[in-house]
């Protein structure tokens, strides 16, 4: 990195950490703090929602996910416009009416108070660790490019975000996620424009997009029933529906961000912004990942893309194999350049020679397969060592192929998305402990002041839950997939507790109680014994706790039936 991309990068960080914390300082009451005063304007909103949803993670991984293996990503997002049409037409409403500072106060009016402190646990147990991730995923890269230490890296990140977050409550989150949202979108739309600028003059935009469609890179929809398969058609819009309407419905760290809306209205047009920007921009992210899959048929691409495994595998016993292997790709790179460009030239005489297709496929197999030894090589040399490297492609090539400028602009982009979300999680910790648990159970009557103190104490106590969790993570398959799998195996059992409560009246909180119970319990065991794809444990979730809701409730004796109050129902 040059002068000016630190300039660039340190500028912007400081600048909306600074706006942050000045412009929202000195909340009075509760109400301030945690709801903003309920003066968010519906823009606002709809950007405060994207922002908390667009993490570190959306921008570091899903670009990597794109390059290996194609748009078909996009698909987990088609449930997400259905479920904002629920959320405005059933969830907002009912908020608004009962003026709940968090989404489970709702169910202890509807059923008791074990069950909503239930969903409280359940959402700060995945949110913590979610939070954690958020912090993780940006520390990777300065880690990686300055060979600091991750564990100070998260320590730094982490800071940051709590300084304006428990300065400010929800009014700096949202006021900062304007900031935030302006340098995201920003930096990924010239990023793309100079990934095309960096293709051969001779390549246009389309038949870039032949060559990866010839290598199964725009494969945007399957339309299979292998429930083993992770994303179809079918998993997003009924897993996915059942995760985004549980993510958006009931989670706090979003339903903080419309309760701050003016009005009904105001919250429902932030959402349907939300629903109608949401799917465009996860693909527009792909589409980088996979014009960046292109970029590297005629530009050399690393055995590896990890620098901490290079490192590793450098200073062991199987260097030797592993610059083979490097001469290997060298030779294939070379061949797969002159291929891709004899393939280019004749599809401008719209004709599609098969045996240049299946050659440059063949290519592309072969330096899989190099890679793929490479990983051995690695595992080998350290067990521990994880040895995928999706996260690391669009940060190779960031640090590697951007001009000057460009380069902090990136970074402050994901840093910018990693502040936004992260910010948005430790709010609504902070919020859901202070009113849900602390609140509950504090002795005596005691001030507004008191509980606004209480819930910056509750946000730098999750802050720093937030940074212990970062520095024991690792990656999984893909940090992008990771929060989504934790998401799953929670969110299911919460839509289930709140689906009951805003639809089924005859469900009461005894039986709903223990069906979600058990429901989460065989949810987590469906996970570990790996029987389905983890977007299908949304649907399990939700079902198990309504059928089991059903089934112990004509078992359980309830006392005399009182009427649902009409602010209770949907």
């Amino acid at each position: 990195m040059q002068l000016l991309d630190w300039v660039v990068l340190i500028v912007t960080l400081l600048f909306i950490v600074s706006y942050g914390a000045i412009k929202t300082r000195g909340s009075k009451n509760v109400e301030e703090y945690i709801l903003g005063s309920n003066q968010t304007p519906w823009w606002t909103v709809g950007l405060s929602v994207m922002a908390t949803q667009a993490s570190a993670i959306t921008f570091l991984s899903t670009p990597g996910q794109a390059y290996h293996d194609g748009l078909g990503f996009v698909q987990f997002y088609f449930g997400l416009p259905i479920a904002m049409i629920v959320i405005c037409y059933t969830f907002i409403p009912i908020y608004h009416r009962l003026k709940v500072y968090t989404a489970y106060e709702f169910l202890e009016q509807r059923f008791d108070i074990k069950t909503r402190s239930l969903a409280a646990i359940l959402f700060l147990i995945q949110r913590g660790l979610g939070t954690g991730l958020t912090i993780y995923a940006p520390a990777i890269i300065l880690s990686s490019l300055l060979g600091w230490s991750l564990n100070w890296m998260n320590f730094i990140i982490g800071t940051l975000v709590i300084i304006y977050t428990v300065s400010g409550g929800t009014r700096a989150v949202n006021m900062t996620h304007k900031q935030q949202t302006f340098v995201i979108m920003t930096g990924m739309i010239v990023t793309f424009f100079i990934i095309l600028s960096y293709l051969p003059d001779e390549l246009s935009f389309n038949n870039a997009l032949h060559i990866a469609g010839a290598n199964d890179k725009l494969n945007a929809l399957d339309l299979s029933f292998d429930t083993d398969k992770r994303y179809t058609l079918w998993s997003g819009l009924a897993g996915g529906f059942f995760l985004m309407l549980s993510y958006f419905g009931t989670d706090q760290s979003q339903v903080q961000r419309y309760l701050s809306g003016k009005s009904i209205r105001e919250s429902q047009m932030g959402l349907i912004m939300n629903g109608l920007l949401k799917v465009p921009m996860q693909f527009f992210i792909l589409l980088i990942g996979v014009m960046v899959f292109v970029f590297f048929q005629f530009h050399a691409a690393p055995l590896h893309f990890n620098p901490n495994n290079t490192k590793i595998i450098n200073n062991s016993a199987y260097v030797g194999e592993y610059h083979k292997l490097e001469k290997d790709l060298e030779g294939v790179a070379a061949e797969k350049q002159e291929i891709s460009m004899l393939y280019v030239n004749q599809l401008y005489q719209d004709y599609d020679n098969k045996e240049l297709h299946n050659r440059m496929v063949a290519l592309n197999n072969q330096e899989k397969d190099l890679r793929d030894q490479a990983k051995e090589l690695i595992k080998k040399a350290d067990v521990k060592a994880e040895t995928n490297d999706k996260d690391y492609v669009f940060l190779y090539f960031i640090l590697n192929y951007l001009p000057k400028g460009m380069i902090g602009l990136l970074l402050a982009v994901i840093f910018s998305a990693a502040m936004s979300s992260s910010a948005s999680g430790l709010n609504a910790l902070a919020s859901t402990t202070a009113m849900d648990i602390y609140k509950r159970n504090v002795k005596g009557e005691k001030s507004e002041k008191h509980y606004v103190n209480a819930t910056k104490m509750f946000t730098l106590f999750w802050g720093i839950i937030a940074i212990l969790f970062a520095c024991i993570g690792t990656l999984f398959e893909n940090l992008i997939q990771l929060v989504n799998i934790i998401g799953s195996i929670f969110y299911g059992t919460v839509l289930g507790i709140f689906l009951v409560a805003f639809y089924i009246k005859y469900i009461r909180a005894k039986a709903i109680f223990y069906s979600a119970l058990i429901s989460q319990a065989t949810v987590i065991y469906i996970f570990l014994m790996d029987i389905v794809s983890f977007l299908w444990l949304n649907v399990i979730g939700a079902g198990l706790t309504i059928g089991l809701g059903l089934l112990l409730q004509s078992f359980i004796k309830s006392p005399p039936d009182e009427e649902i109050p009409e602010s209770l129902q949907a």
